[in-house]
């Protein structure tokens, strides 16, 4: 092979190297989202812990978080899905965002950590994800009331669990193939959205009905 063939081909290496990294994520980037997102999720985690302990000392208490007939707390918390496992659910949002925290923390001070706590940390995260569907399904359908704390909980959750995904494919903790993974982290930003606008019909389709009554009420 001539020089001036090889230097092309070093050249053109050097590039997709170059392109690679810039639409990787940092670990400092990475880091601040599990910090910023993790704290949201975690604020309105403890706020329905709260407001629960409250309704459950005063059972006359308005929860701060019921505006109208649709946007309302008091059912989702009163609900027995608003108790999967025997105790309330925000308390799992409690100790699993400050777990989401704290992890943020380390890789933002520059720690290292295995592959297989992030393994587990998305685990931990899709299995979470699941269980916001779970309740989703059971505010619009069952319940047809959206409570505006957990709305936050579900909006913090979406790009929680996506990056985790995007990292752990960028990372090659998840295999999969190369052109997968090139166009995972291409157009990592750009499907985003897409998942809070299939929300956003979903609650359409499900509460249109109630929220159209309420606006002509």
């Amino acid at each position: 092979m001539s020089e001036a063939s090889q230097h092309d081909l070093d050249e053109e290496f050097d590039f997709s190297e170059e392109l690679e990294a810039s639409r990787s994520i940092s670990d400092r980037t990475f880091g601040w989202l599990l910090i910023v997102l993790g704290g949201i999720a975690f604020a309105a985690s403890m706020a329905l812990s709260i407001e629960k302990y409250l309704k459950l000392a005063n059972p006359d208490h308005e929860a701060s978080c019921t505006f109208n007939l649709f946007l309302d707390c008091a059912d989702a918390m009163g609900s027995a899905q608003g108790a999967i496992f025997g105790f309330p659910n925000p308390l799992i949002g409690v100790f699993a965002f400050t777990v989401v925290i704290t992890s943020g923390v380390v890789l933002v001070a520059g720690a290292r950590l295995p592959r297989w706590y992030w393994l587990s940390l998305l685990t931990g995260t899709a299995l979470g994800m699941a269980m916001i569907v779970f309740l989703m399904f059971t505010s619009i359908h069952t319940l047809q009331r959206l409570c505006p704390y957990c709305m936050v909980v579900w909006a913090a959750m979406i790009p929680l669990f996506w990056y985790q995904i995007v990292r752990a494919v960028q990372e090659r903790h998840l295999k999969v193939s190369d052109g997968l993974r090139t166009r995972l982290m291409r157009d990592k930003h750009l499907i985003l959205p897409v998942f809070y606008v299939l929300v956003l019909v979903w609650i359409a389709l499900g509460m249109g009905g109630v929220i159209l009554e309420y606006i002509n009420s």
